[in-house]
């Protein structure tokens, strides 16, 4: 079965925005973290963009959070919408509290984690680098 794994673009901010979700989830980055600069075809970039992340992977779980980079110079721009979600489902309620708390710093809340009528206790929010996510925490689906 096919398995999906969220990929996020930055704009000059992947690298901060992984070693904070590191701090949240724990763990080590899959493999090497990959620069621009490292690429063939990428001597005329400044180095600021050389700098920039073209690849970067944090598991989660038994998935990969991974990201990059936009290099303007490419043409490439971000712009930060409300069209994607990183959805996490902790094992539970206290991993979900903290895993919203430790995310949700500095960023904008959506919905405050608490319980939903639906029967799950869930939370969203966007963070102080623009990415959406949302905390999904039911017992049943834990089992």
């Amino acid at each position: 079965m096919a398995k999906l794994n969220p990929y996020l673009n930055f704009d000059g901010t992947a690298e901060e925005a992984f070693n904070f979700y590191k701090t949240v989830f724990g763990g080590e980055f899959v493999g090497e973290i990959h620069k621009m600069g490292n690429a063939p075809g990428t001597e005329n970039l400044s180095d600021e963009e050389k700098n920039r992340i073209m690849h970067i992977a944090l598991p989660i779980g038994g998935d990969l959070l991974m990201a990059s980079d936009i290099v303007p110079s490419f043409g490439q721009t971000l712009t930060v919408g409300n069209n994607n979600y990183v959805s996490v489902f902790p094992d539970s309620r206290e991993d979900a509290e903290n895993i919203f708390k430790g995310l949700s710093e500095g960023g904008n809340i959506e919905m405050p984690l608490e319980d939903q009528f639906w029967g799950d206790y869930f939370g969203s929010f966007q963070d102080k680098y623009g990415v959406h996510w949302m905390i999904n925490y039911n017992e049943e689906y834990t089992k």
